[in-house]
């Protein structure tokens, strides 16, 4: 099952495509891992033994608390996915349990990826987080994952979050494991692959614009 459509796929369409995807495609022990460091999914045995492929991305944004409160409202309104070929719809409530679609433009056609929130976290408090080589206190974060449904061409789980740490640094990173789900992109992984690592640099890129064209003038 794909979902393909020749014209920009339209909320009805979308919707079509939820009520026809089954539940989540990866197996229930993965459920939510992406939401760990990225140096404890590194070292993840089963991820590995189970054929995943991790995609991991990180950019500065800038510093201080309106940095942070405007890159978190950009991934609440859906702006790292503002891009020409990539879209979702941006009044989709990022709410675990909800189900939205990613629309991607290819070739030819467009193709139409249902998705659900796995899990959000909205954190104010101050946590010590050890990552390797980089230990520090966030001020705040916010994030949240997604896991592919029945009808994804891949099977996996990817996060989007907005890090403010001790050092007044604001960090957008996107974080995933994934693997082929369907023989299109089994056979074409390594364009897979590409697109994103592509996409990665697209969504950043497009945080960042949003982001700066906010800060308030000195």
């Amino acid at each position: 099952m794909v979902f393909l459509f020749w014209t920009r796929p339209s909320l009805q369409d979308q919707k079509a495509c939820i009520d026809k995807s089954g539940p989540f495609n990866y197996d229930f022990k993965h459920h939510g891992l992406s939401s760990d460091l990225f140096s404890s999914i590194q070292q993840n045995q089963d991820l590995s033994k189970d054929g995943f492929f991790i995609n991991h991305a990180r950019i500065l944004l800038g510093s201080g608390q309106n940095t942070y409160e405007k890159g978190k409202t950009a991934i609440q309104t859906w702006k790292h996915f503002g891009l020409k070929w990539a879209f979702v719809d941006p009044k989709t409530k990022i709410e675990k349990g909800t189900k939205f679609c990613v629309c991607l433009k290819e070739i030819l056609p467009w193709v139409v990826l249902p998705l659900q929130v796995a899990y959000v976290r909205d954190n104010s408090r101050v946590a010590h987080v050890s990552d390797n080589s980089r230990e520090s206190k966030l001020k705040a974060s916010f994030g949240f994952g997604s896991g592919t449904l029945q009808g994804h061409l891949l099977a996996g789980e990817e996060r989007f979050s907005i890090e403010w740490d001790e050092n007044n640094q604001v960090w957008y990173e996107i974080l995933s494991f994934s693997k082929p789900a369907h023989f299109l992109s089994f056979i074409g992984y390594p364009y897979v692959l590409l697109s994103q690592k592509y996409f990665a640099h697209q969504s950043m890129q497009s945080v960042r614009k949003h982001v700066t064209a906010q800060q308030p003038k000195m």
